[in-house]
């Protein structure tokens, strides 16, 4: 709803018990999902359902464990990031089986724990362990789950169609909020009592989406607070497809009851190219097998790509960075503050280590190119950032160079600063060889 709309079913008294100056201003955060009806002291709960119906992200939000490494997932709005950034990456949850050693077990969360991979000034990580009952013991499978928790605080993902063995790894991870797969039509009521009973949220399994409805709608009415749809998909194809399909609905908001995050296990599927359209295809858990590390990197560096905001740039802050211990004869290099940029040069730099300074201006997190097409990238910029960071104090000369693609920019950088300025090469893997010829 807009905010005109919304405004339209308020009291309209002006009275800030809400928090908000007006009735207006309410509305309008409202319509924009930053406040809930039941700030409004003055509505009736058919009014409230109705603007929490309406307001609410189409995708609701599920979190899965507790402390730091939690995270959520949902709330998303649209089919297609270039209509707006999606908001909650999806978490990568590596499987296990209660019938491997416990010790095995142990072994294999404290690798997922570990596992940080630094991208563009980012620490990517997995998010946590997928727990199988592959035994058919109760016991086991809570001994199993006990064993992931004593690694910290990884959330953890407890996958049997058996209700008295989540019953028994409840007991002693309940509080922790894992996820519990999954309710289907044969045990609902069981399941949803123990995901009501311990606050966890819970994935419901169907093949069509008016199972997957009806079952989330006699889920949430017995009193499920958090809720994952899992479509049962047969082929990496039947996913995309089905994905699809329920996005659209709960964008459009065709059907409520379908309006939450998707689960996808991987292991059936093929896992590469599964793990892959579940990143790409609105999957909000993924549990996926151990696999090598350089598919568990493209992974990570896939979903990093896909939830970066494409109108925010990931960007590194401005100032000098020394690159192999610099003394105050080192080049100076103006750079950028987009990270891919920043750090594909620092990379280059440092494999050729020559001591230079990295001069990083602000350009919003553009790429020089598209910064200096757009005028981001100028003389005075450069000037003003030589004053803010006291780059003249740093080194004893008075040379810049500049890359490539702002050759245009150079003489312009010159009169407004006055200092010497080099052009350096367009291709940051030329950078090396360019230092050391001194060319």
């Amino acid at each position: 709803m807009k905010a005109l709309e919304v405004y339209k079913l308020l009291p309209k008294t002006n009275c800030k018990e809400c928090g908000f100056p007006t009735c207006l201003a309410f509305a309008m955060k409202l319509a924009a999902g930053g406040a809930g009806p039941e700030r409004c002291p003055y509505l009736d709960e058919e009014t409230k359902a109705l603007l929490g119906g309406a307001t609410r992200p189409p995708v609701r939000a599920a979190t899965v464990g507790v402390g730091a490494r939690s995270f959520t997932v949902g709330e998303e709005i649209v089919m297609f990031r270039h209509e707006k950034t999606f908001y909650h990456r999806p978490g990568i949850m590596v499987c296990a089986d209660d019938t491997s050693p416990l010790e095995e077990v142990r072994r294999n969360a404290e690798e997922v724990r570990d596992l940080v991979v630094h991208r563009v000034g980012q620490d990517l990580t997995l998010d946590g362990i997928a727990l199988r009952c592959e035994s058919g013991d109760p016991d086991r499978f809570a001994a199993a789950s006990m064993v992931v928790g004593e690694c910290g605080d990884l959330p953890r993902l407890l996958i049997t169609a058996d209700p008295g063995a989540h019953a028994a790894a409840l007991k002693v991870c309940g509080q922790f909020l894992p996820l519990i797969h999954a309710a289907t039509a044969e045990n609902h009521e069981e399941m949803a009592g123990l995901a009501k009973r311990y606050g966890c949220p819970l994935v419901v399994r169907a093949e069509t989406p008016e199972e997957l409805a009806d079952l989330a709608a006699r889920c949430t009415a017995a009193g499920v607070r958090a809720i994952l749809l899992d479509p049962a998909p047969r082929t990496v194809g039947d996913f995309v497809a089905r994905a699809s399909h329920l996005r659209e609905h709960a964008v459009k908001r065709a059907s409520p009851d379908l309006g939450y995050p998707l689960y996808l296990d991987t292991t059936t599927l093929g896992t590469d190219a599964a793990l892959a359209a579940g990143i790409l295809r609105y999957a909000g858990v993924i549990a996926v097998p151990p696999l090598p590390r350089p598919s568990l990197l493209a992974a990570l560096t896939l979903r990093q790509n896909i939830y970066t905001d494409p109108q925010k740039p990931i960007q590194v802050t401005p100032g000098i960075y020394p690159v192999n211990n610099p003394g105050r004869d080192a080049p100076v290099l103006l750079s950028v503050n987009f990270s891919l940029t920043y750090f594909t040069l620092l990379g280059y730099l440092e494999a050729g280590k020559i001591p230079c300074y990295l001069f990083v201006v602000d350009t919003a997190g553009l790429s020089v190119l598209t910064a200096v097409a757009g005028g981001k990238l100028d003389e005075d910029l450069v000037k003003k950032s030589i004053e803010s960071t006291g780059l003249a104090g740093t080194v004893d000369h008075r040379t810049l160079i500049i890359p490539g693609y702002a050759a245009p920019l150079s003489g312009r950088i010159e009169d407004a600063t006055g200092w010497n300025v080099r052009v350096g090469p367009r291709d940051a893997a030329e950078i090396a060889e360019f230092l050391e010829k001194g060319e």
